[in-house]
């Protein structure tokens, strides 16, 4: 019975997640398995990988096949590049002290590289927030400009006419005072 360790999909339409189990070559894509090793969530940015390397490790030495989109994540993850090291062990071309200290510089590595871009993604993030703002602000005071700008417009359209009709009941006054 050869063993496939594959992507099981659930989750909604256009918003799939994947489970990654171990199952026999002829049951359906999302039918039984024999184990459930983790999860797979190619949504998010980085994609969220989450699983148990150990069981993999092991399922892959025992000679289960992942498919193309495993052999990838499993890549990504280092497992594949530990059993290169197991079989180098194995064949007495390095010590388990030796393959360890590679697994472990490659595995540093590997997680500076996925934390620096995640911190790029999020500088990112806040730079693009930032210039949203800054524009918003920009437009805020050009609005604020043209305002200000129309009330001074209306405040000398109502000075002449407030001059006007302040002369014509100064007019009027004295010829009032002159009655009584």
């Amino acid at each position: 019975m050869p063993v496939k360790i594959r992507l099981a999909r659930r989750g909604r339409k256009k918003a799939a997640i994947y489970d990654i189990v171990v199952a026999d070559a002829k049951a359906p894509r999302d039918g039984r398995f024999i184990e459930k090793l983790g999860t797979y969530n190619p949504n998010t940015n980085p994609a969220s990988i989450n699983f148990n390397e150990d069981k993999a490790f092991q399922w892959v030495m025992n000679g289960a096949q992942p498919t193309d989109t495993m052999k990838a994540i499993l890549s990504y993850k280092g497992i594949l590049f530990k059993k290169h090291l197991q079989v180098g062990v194995a064949k007495g071309a390095l010590t388990q002290e030796q393959a360890d200290s590679k697994f472990n510089d490659w595995k540093e590595s590997k997680e500076a590289a996925i934390q620096g871009k995640r911190d790029a993604l999020s500088q990112k993030k806040a730079d693009v927030a930032k210039a949203a703002l800054a524009a918003e602000r920009k437009v805020n005071e050009e609005r604020a400009e043209s305002l200000r700008k129309r009330a001074e417009e209306a405040a000398k359209a109502a000075a002449p006419a407030a001059e006007e009709g302040a002369d014509a009941p100064e007019a009027a006054a004295p010829a009032e005072e002159t009655e009584a």
